[in-house]
């Protein structure tokens, strides 16, 4: 027999069945609902199954909440991700990156009315002299130590000029050994336009300045300096313990055929406790008396 529920609180009724609960309980982002949104002038349409099939790096699974955040970047971004303007990089366990391309970057910055060009370069040091080097030309004795940047806008006086350190966004990959001119040029100047256009660009990251030097570095420095705090801690509490161990009680001296003496207590620290105090100098006085009437 086939059971019918006329009621039109069918869900009500079912969340009493196990069924009914694990749907109650289904996050929203599994239902295959997909969101369509413009990039470039062209419809754009992500589903949450399009975004792990074919928009994820690494060897990580992301997760619904994850996915739900490159879905609502891309929509309010404006950015396709079929063109790679945009992509997911997750490996492990570890919490997924929203990558953006250096393309995206510029042309968000083309298409910002203020924009008035760009030009970037490699940091090196040439016969013991820092030279700043035009696009990602180095001579192969030189030391590349940094990169650096300019935008220009119609609405600063000044552009902006933006200097990175090789070393801090060095991430040891193959491509940074490969081609490292051209990998910390462009860093660079993806930082510059991130700072001339904070309103459109301000929360975007592409794969080379949202790195482990970005997430996991500052992270080890914290954590560096909590230990040295700690252990500063440990070194107080240690010279406090000994500071404390060398008051000793009143130490007595007693020889053959003589009445006990007494040695005068240390000075009194106000920062001891008060009861003490009151049990070295009760004891000193219970000796007295005893030592007059010895006498």
């Amino acid at each position: 027999m086939n059971t019918r529920y006329e009621s039109p609180n069918y869900a009500t009724q079912a969340q009493y069945t196990q069924q009914g609960a694990q749907v109650a309980n289904t996050p929203a982002v599994n239902q295959e609902h997909s969101v369509t949104f413009q990039a470039n002038g062209e419809d754009v349409k992500l589903a949450p199954s399009t975004v792990r099939n074919y928009l994820v790096s690494g060897n990580g699974k992301v997760t619904d909440q994850e996915v739900v955040m490159f879905i609502n970047l891309c929509k309010y971004q404006h950015l396709n991700p079929f063109l790679n303007e945009a992509y997911i990089v997750k490996f492990g366990s570890q919490p997924a990156q929203l990558i953006t391309s250096k393309e995206a970057f510029m042309k968000r910055a083309e298409a910002n009315e203020h924009f008035r060009g760009s030009k970037a370069g490699v940091i090196v040091v040439r016969n013991n002299e820092i030279i700043y080097s035009q696009g990602a030309f180095a001579l192969p004795s030189d030391t590349i130590v940094g990169g650096w940047a300019e935008v220009k806008r119609d609405d600063r006086e000044e552009p902006i000029h933006i200097e990175i350190s090789f070393d801090e966004f060095n991430k040891k990959q193959a491509t940074w050994k490969d081609m490292p001119a051209n990998m910390i040029r462009k860093t660079a100047l993806v930082n510059a336009l991130r700072e001339a256009f904070p309103d459109s660009l301000g929360s975007l990251y592409t794969e080379d300045d949202k790195s482990e030097t970005a997430s996991v570095v500052p992270n080890q420095a914290e954590r560096k300096q909590a230990q040295k705090e700690s252990a500063a801690s440990s070194l107080i509490s240690k010279a406090l313990s000994k500071s404390q161990t060398k008051k000793e009680p009143a130490k007595h001296i007693e020889a053959k055929g003589a009445v006990p003496v007494t040695e005068m207590p240390e000075k009194r620290d106000p920062r001891d406790p008060e009861e003490e105090q009151i049990d070295i100098f009760k004891d000193q006085i219970e000796r007295q008396k005893a030592a007059k009437e010895a006498e």
